[in-house]
């Protein structure tokens, strides 16, 4: 069983190469902006393993304030993470089979570490589970590193943190540009550039999101068939 999971490891490990200095910069600028807030630099660590939520514990910086309603955290932080939803739905099969290992996979499933499980393909002699797992974790593991560095460094220098946050927005970038480059078919990543800016000129930044998630998921329904027929069609032009 321990070499096992040691093989597993050592094959996940090289998959999330690309997330170690995005985690660690990202962790980094949350834990910095929660210092500058006034709060404890450990509280970057206990929020990096019990919320995990990228963009929602930066966002959670400026709702730790008294008076705020629940009502409205509870809003803001749904609307922000929503997208996870359709995440689930399209890992509950693999997740399923992995045992006691399913809350965990669940709890850690960032866009970060989605974007690598529905990437990364196990080698032949790797436990496929084990494998999922290890990605997942070591990705956590970054986050957590990252928030509680920040934590510290906030802690003992203080200066000007604007712009900060803007590092979340350049990291999506750069994982879509990856994703554009990986992909063989360009079809979904077009329907969701289309309908997500539509559902941003019709509703708004504060309010698009999960309308831009529900258009996204009408429009690969729609277009499922000439999507598989698309792969079909270069899987056979590769097997030529």
């Amino acid at each position: 069983m321990k070499s096992e999971l040691q093989k597993s490891l050592k094959a996940a490990f090289p998959k999330t190469i690309p997330i170690i200095t995005g985690y660690l910069f990202l962790g980094s600028g949350f834990g910095i902006l929660l210092s500058a807030a006034g709060y404890p630099w450990y509280w970057t660590t206990v929020m990096a393993v019990f919320i995990y939520a990228g963009i929602g514990q930066y966002v959670a910086v400026n709702m730790l304030v008294p008076g705020l309603s629940l009502i409205n955290v509870f809003i803001v932080q749904f609307t922000l993470n929503a997208r996870h939803i359709f995440y689930g739905i399209s890992m509950l099969e693999r997740f399923n089979a992995m045992g006691k290992l399913r809350p965990y996979m669940i709890f850690t499933m960032t866009d970060e570490t989605f974007a690598l499980l529905c990437s990364a393909k196990a080698p032949k002699n790797v436990d496929k589970k084990w494998f999922d797992f290890f990605i997942a974790f070591l990705d956590h593991i970054y986050w957590i590193c990252g928030c509680t560095l920040g934590g510290v460094i906030g802690a003992l220098l203080r200066f000007d943190t604007t712009g900060i946050d803007f590092i979340m927005t350049s990291l999506f970038v750069t994982i879509i540009i990856d994703q554009w480059k990986d992909a063989k078919d360009h079809l979904p990543v077009i329907i969701g550039g289309v309908t997500s800016l539509i559902c941003l000129l019709i509703f708004g930044a504060d309010r698009f999101i999960i309308p831009a998630l529900l258009a996204l998921t009408a429009g690969l329904l729609i277009f499922r068939g000439k999507m598989e027929q698309n792969a079909a069609e270069k899987e056979e032009a590769h097997a030529e």
